[in-house]
This record gives structure tokens, sequence and C-alpha cells, in this order.
């Protein structure tokens, strides 16, 4: 545990790091909060812990698409500190109890009054932010599950004001009622309700603080008067805690929330129980810590250290709490719930984090994850259907598919304890079977026609994937008719397939095909075939059938040529209202934006294994850095990190629900996994330099390994893969069809 002193939480990091011999033993150095925060990537800087519901972090002020999180690197003010951030998101909401020190009372409490701050005055890393403002007052901020820990200094002679601004909101958001009540001179509570993205949002909070109140002043928010406490009339208000000159003592404040009440709110607080600040920055370093310690790599390239750390810490910023400790949680229904056993959670961004994050938390997260499968099912009963984008547990039905059902049948096909796989597969197969979101006619047609419904390639192509899983679970539990009814919905990317142009495209129902047609137009359009993304990249969306796409182009040798052309096609992309997702482009291959993700493992699956490995290590290398815009595209909870965070390794889930981890270049000279059985795997990789791609033999447990991936099963038991890599190709290792990854078709 990194030991901290209270004198030293303001020192800069960097020192830190450089002065403390048993800091620079840990693995938390390497991950960097920063990277994400500027360009396109919409991560947050502030102190939150894994997974946890506070994410206590600063704001801009400034709306926008590059101010999702609420914070952007190119900006340089701050209008206040909120409690809940969204993690890389492509959409703006929460930013939900927002607090801004001053020092003295600001006039206008419903305005985004702002200061100013330089990127030196800043401190962070996992569990811990400071900033000191141009205005002279230094803040500081840790957090654990329930509650955030605030601490601040203002110049000696100055008026302290903590303002809570329960009107700020960014982008979709709106507040729609807030209260803020006094319980005693130094403990007050209230709530915000809010609508946005998603409609129906309540946040309550509890604050107490070090030293008493001298005023506590109550604004209405429409007529920015102050108010009297007990004034009812309003539906916004705001509020300003007013202290004496503490004459540069720090004043403590933490502030706890709740789905629930504002009563359990306040019980909340007791989660931190003394003042301790620099305690609980320790023990959210810790466990950051653990969080790391359970992948430990080896490297003489320190920037490689800090890529992967940092995006090891962001596959662990969602999905994030929902319930109060007791796993009580009131959800957007305002039903009142319990959880049976464990804890309820948020924030699914499904339709990113099925590919790479979902398969991840199998090995990295297994307590965790079984409280998040089982609250996607909770959804389902809530609601009627499995979540396809779940905020404050409403459903946004943001993007497509129904991506839940993979999540869920990668666990049951791994043989998840604490599931009910029966009850998985009622709640999938109603799903699959919905009145809404163009399932009815995507099942009546057998594919999407694109005048019934807009996105009509994506739908299809993402209701095939998903409805393969469900037949991979129908015939686990022995569903024959099921399975086979499924699998033919699966091959519906079939009835796509244009030979002439060699793309998947639109089609209408009655069969002919949509026109005119660009492979580079794309649309946020709803009469446009694809959703953030165009023909060149959702022509590979078919992960559980490569082998049956392939010969759709009529050998192996043509589609691969295809996959070729891929990267080395013109990067321009057509379209007047053409989305900024599709980004990160290297010729027409889109890695800041998922539907890309696997396509670089496809050449593996069609015998050209090297070439799998050659894309891969680019895209490591060009796509990711150890800087504020280290991401090609919007982090998206944790799923551009977890292709990084495997395919830095060596391997990822091209097919996110079979079990298949397929090679594509690792990076480190050593990698160890510590699993959830206690056992350890590693992974080795001998001459893994920079111009060292390519695998040149792989063993298992010292015995030659001609596989071309590892399936779950076998990494569980534990063991040692090593690579051998090398400058040059060897087409030899890996062409062996026996060889090659599963695919529907084989």
């Amino acid at each position: 545990m990194i030991i901290l002193t209270r004198k030293s939480v303001f020192l800069g990091a960097a020192l830190l790091f450089m002065c403390s011999g048993l800091f620079a033993q840990h693995l938390i150095r390497y991950a960097d909060p920063t990277v994400g925060t500027g360009g396109h990537g919409h991560t947050y800087p502030g102190a939150t812990v894994p997974f946890g519901m506070v994410q206590l972090s600063p704001d801009n002020g400034t709306e926008g698409w590059d101010w999702c999180s609420g914070y952007n690197y190119g900006d340089s003010t701050i209008a206040g500190f909120s409690h809940m951030h969204l993690s890389g998101t492509g959409c703006g909401d929460w930013c939900d109890i927002s607090v801004m020190p001053n020092t003295n009372l600001i006039p206008d409490s419903a305005s985004h009054f702002r200061a100013r701050f330089n990127h030196k005055s800043e401190d962070k890393w996992p569990g811990y932010y400071s900033v000191q403002l141009n205005n002279g007052i230094k803040a500081a901020f840790t957090a654990t599950e329930h509650c955030g820990f605030h601490q601040y200094t203002f110049p000696v002679g100055s008026r302290p004001v903590l303002r809570f601004n329960l009107a700020f909101a960014i982008n979709y958001d709106s507040t729609t009622q807030s209260r803020f009540y006094k319980l005693d001179d130094s403990t007050f509570m209230g709530y915000r309700y809010s609508t946005g993205w998603a409609k129906e949002q309540r946040v309550y909070f509890a604050v107490r603080t070090s030293v008493p109140v001298k005023a506590l002043h109550i604004y209405d928010h429409s007529t920015h008067k102050e108010i009297a406490e007990n004034d009812e009339d309003g539906d916004v208000y705001n509020a300003e805690l007013e202290f004496k000159d503490l004459f540069a003592r720090s004043l403590l404040m933490k502030v706890a929330l709740s789905s629930v009440s504002a009563d359990k709110a306040v019980q909340a607080l007791n989660e931190i129980d003394d003042w301790d600040f620099v305690g609980v920055i320790n023990d959210a370093t810790k466990k950051w810590e653990q969080e790391f310690s359970k992948i430990t790599v080896q490297s003489g390239d320190d920037r490689l250290k800090r890529i992967f750390y940092s995006a090891l810490y962001h596959t662990c910023m969602a999905p994030v709490l929902y319930s109060d400790a007791d796993g009580q949680y009131k959800n957007a229904k305002e039903q009142v719930r319990k959880m049976k056993k464990g804890q309820r959670y948020t924030v699914f961004s499904l339709w990113d984090t099925f590919r790479g994050l979902n398969p991840l938390f199998t090995l990295t997260q297994p307590e965790r994850n079984i409280d998040m499968l089982n609250s996607m099912l909770a959804f389902s009963d809530e609601n009627g259907l499995l979540p396809v984008w779940d905020l404050s547990t409403y459903e946004t039905n943001c993007m497509s598919g129904y991506h839940a059902v993979p999540v869920l049948a990668d666990a049951v096909l791994k043989n998840t304890p604490g599931l009910d796989p029966e009850r998985v597969y009622a709640a999938m197969k109603k799903s699959a079977n919905q009145t809404v979101r163009g399932t009815q006619d995507y099942i009546k047609y057998g594919y999407l026609p694109q005048d019934k419904e807009g996105y009509s390639v994506t739908i299809t192509l993402e209701y095939a994937y998903d409805d393969w899983c469900i037949a991979q679970v129908a015939k686990k539990l022995g569903h024959e008719k099921d399975y086979e009814m499924f699998m033919t919905r699966s091959q519906a990317y079939k009835k796509l397939f244009d030979k002439s142009t060699g793309f998947i495209r639109g089609k209408n129902a009655d069969g002919s095909w949509v026109v005119p047609f660009d492979p580079y137009l794309t649309s946020t359009e709803a009469k446009s075939m694809y959703e953030e993304g165009n023909a060149w990249q959702y022509t590979f969306f078919v992960p559980h059938d490569v082998r049956g796409l392939a010969k759709e182009f009529g050998s192996y040798d043509k589609f691969i040529q295809k996959l070729d052309s891929l990267f080395t096609v013109s990067s321009g992309v057509k379209g007047e209202s053409a989305p900024p997702d599709v980004s990160g482009l290297i010729g027409q291959y889109a890695h800041g934006n998922e539907p890309s993700h696997h396509i670089a493992y496809m050449y593996t699956f069609v015998g050209a294994p090297w070439k799998t490995q050659e894309k891969v290590r680019m895209i490591v290398d060009s796509m990711y850095h150890d800087a504020p815009d280290g991401y090609a595209g919007n982090e998206d909870c944790g799923q551009m990190s977890a292709w990084a965070v495997w395919s830095m390794m060596g391997m990822y889930p091209a097919n996110p629900a079979n079990g298949e981890y397929v090679f594509g270049s690792p990076m480190f000279d050593d990698v160890a996994i510590k699993l959830p059985s206690g056992k350890q795997f590693s992974i080795k990789a001998k001459n893994a330099g920079k111009n060292h791609p390519y695998i040149q033999s792989v063993t298992l447990n010292g015995t030659a390994y001609s596989k071309t991936y590892i399936d779950h099963a076998t990494l569980l038991k534990g063991g040692t893969l090593e690579f051998v890599m090398g400058a040059q190709p060897n087409k030899k290792w890996g062409v062996d069809t026996k060889d090659w990854p599963s695919s529907a078709n084989n």
C-alpha cells in the first residue's frame, strides 16, 4: 500500500512517483487518468474507486460533444466538481451534484461561474485528483464507493464559500427539481431530479463538513433570488455554504450519494467514518493497486506499461454501482428494490463493451461480473426486455442490436456460477422476439428491409450475431428446435451480400438493392443503411461465421485480398452528416469505433495469421499513446481500452461469445494473469521488440502449440504460453485448417 502524508497530498504526483521508493514498486504509477481526456476520448481525470457510484471530477462548464464527461484537456476553466460522470461515451449526461469553491458569495448561483486553472497545477492518479485554481484555492478529492471526499484550502482573508449548483447540466441533461435541506450546522441533505439522455434520473445526496457552516444561502434557480429554507414554491434550488475565514486551514467535506433517498445518503456518510483525508486516499490507492496486480506485465519500455495500465484503469470505470451498500435501489420507475444477492449496476454501454470488455471481466472481475449479469436480468424483469443501453436503470435505446445477449451467452457457455441459465435463456428469447426496433420485420423477411427501418444493414448483422449466441445457449440447454431456428437467423448476413460489388448492403422488402450505393458513404440520418459506419466496415461484421463470409467472396484468397484493401484504400469518408465516431482510420479500417475491433483478427480464421500479427501491432503502435489524446476515438466505457489490454497481451476474443482468444502480436516480455481460481496464466514473448511483430513459434507448458488461439477452459487451468517473435513472418505457422479458430461454417 502506498503511504502518503497529509503534507504530501498537494505535492506534484510526479515528485511523489520519483521520490517514494515504495511507490516506485507499485503498478499504479503507470496508470494515468489524463489519457483520453483530450481529443475525442471523452474520459474524465477525477477521483473514483473501481466501478464506484461516485466519480468526483472537474467540469469545464462547456457544452459539446468533446465534453461528454464534463471535461476536455483543451479547456482552461472549471465550473465545478460534480459527483457522477460517464467515461468515454458519445453522449453527455450526469455531472450530478456540482460543487464549486469560491472566495466570496457568487452573485448568480444559477450561472456557470468559472475559475481558470493551468494543467501544471493539476495532480492526479487513480483515486485522487487535485488542482490549484488561479484564484488561489487549492482543491483535492478522493472517494469511496458511495462517498466523495473533498479538501479545500482558501487564501487567508477570503470568505470561504462552497456552492452546490444543482442546476448545473451539460448537453442532454437538465434539472427538473432539486432541494437542499439543513439537518444541523454541519450536515445537509437533498436531491436532484433531472431528465436527459435517460428521461428519469434521481440522485439523493448528503453533506457533512469538518467545521460548522456560518450561513446557508438557498437560491431559486428561476429568479436567482435568495429564499427562505422552507420555501417550497420553486422547482430548482441551489445552495451556498458560507464559512468563517479558515486562515489557510483545510476545509474537509463528505458528500454521499444514494439512489433510494436522502436519508439513505445520510447513512452512506458513514462509509468514511473519520476526517482522515490521506487515509481515504491510501484506501482508494490500495483498491486500484489490487486491480492492476491482477495482470502484471514486464517490459523494458515504460511507455508500453503506461499505455497498458492506463487502459486497464479505464476498464474499471463502468458499469458503476447503482445500489446502496445494502443492495437496495430505486429504479427509473420509482420502484424501491433490493438485489437478492450482491449489488445493482448501471451504465451498460453494451453496443461497445460486448466485444472485448465483458469477456475480459470473466477473467478480471469474476465476483463483480456476476452482479453485473444479474443486474441485466433485474433490468429485464423490471422493463420487459434485456438492456440495450442502461443509464440510471432507464432504457435509452441507444445503438442497435440486443447485445446483452452475447454477454450473457458468454457467461452461460463459460459455466459462470451464480446465474440461472434457463432464466437467462428466457430473457434472451424475449429480446430476440421483441415487437420494437425492427425485429419483427427482420424475422419476417430474414433480414431487415431498408424501406421498413433505417440502419437496416447494421441491425441485420448485429441481430444475426446475437441470434448465433442464443443458438449456442439453446444447444447447451438442449433446446434443439430453437437451436436450428436461431442458427438459420444467424445466416441473415448472406441475404445482404452483393457479389457484384463485394459488399454487404441494404435491400428493400421486395428484394431490390437500395440505390444509389457508395461504400464510402456514412450518415447519422435514419435513412442511412449503416449506424456509425459504412459498407467497408460493416461488410466484415460477421464474427461468428468468418469462413462463411469468406466463401461469399468466392475463396479465402479473395477474402484476404478484400481485407487487405480495407487497410489500404482511401481514408476519405463521404456524407454531409458523417458521424465523427468514424475515426482512427487506416484506409477504411476505423479503430476509433467499435465495429472494426475484431477485423484485424479475421485473417487468422482463413489461414493468414501473420497478417493479423502485422495489423494488430500496427494498430497498437499508431492508435494508443500515453497522452491526453491517447485514444483514436471515444473510449466508450472501457471497450477501447479492453482492446488494448487484450491485444498487448497477445490475444483477443474476436468472437466475443465462443470462449476462444485469437492470437495477435504480444508486446510484453512476460504477462502474468491472476485467474479466478487462484492459479496463474503466464504469457511470455521472446524478442517482442518494436520491429518483431511476427510469431515464429508457440509452446504451451513447454510443448509445441500450433493452434492460433487458446480457449477459455485451457487458459483457466493455468500454465505458460510462450511465443517466439521475429522481424519476418513465419508463413508456415498456424496455416493448417485444424489450427484455425472456429467458425459457424467450417
